[in-house]
């Protein structure tokens, strides 16, 4: 699968860890802020770009595997999940790095692919209960 590179133009071209659905992400500006822009079907959401660089730097001092553990907004994340990790108050954002209220779940979802196309990370990709580690 071509990846694209990352812009609007020619996006990431990304599949879910289990395989399972498609999406695409590009990184873009939005008030003065880096933000990635995740088109999955018709439905955009929008992520905090510096998630990335906090992801990778949070599962290094992990030092192992760690649960997605992917949940919508309205539902409440697992414990030590990376999709916990993207919205806790602990985390060097200080909250969610989902950026659209209502849509800003699915952290653990959408991002680990992106961070394993960029070389950031190993995702597993089993139909479910994957995890991922920073490489």
């Amino acid at each position: 699968m071509e990846h694209g590179n990352g812009i609007k133009e020619s996006p990431w071209r990304l599949k879910t860890p289990p395989g399972t659905a498609e999406y695409t992400m590009y990184k873009a500006e939005k008030d003065g802020s880096d933000i990635l822009v995740c088109t999955v079907g018709k439905t955009v959401l929008h992520y905090d770009y510096r998630c990335l660089a906090d992801l990778h730097k949070m599962l290094k001092a992990h030092g192992d595997w760690m649960e997605l553990g992917a949940a919508d907004e309205q539902k409440p994340a697992k414990e030590g999940t990376v999709e916990a990790w993207g919205r806790s108050v602990d985390n060097p954002a200080g909250g969610w790095y989902g950026l659209k209220k209502g849509l800003r779940g699915r952290f653990g979802m959408y991002i680990p692919p992106l961070m394993e196309v960029l070389g950031l990370a190993e995702v597993e990709h089993n139909p479910k209960n994957n995890r991922m580690r920073a490489i």
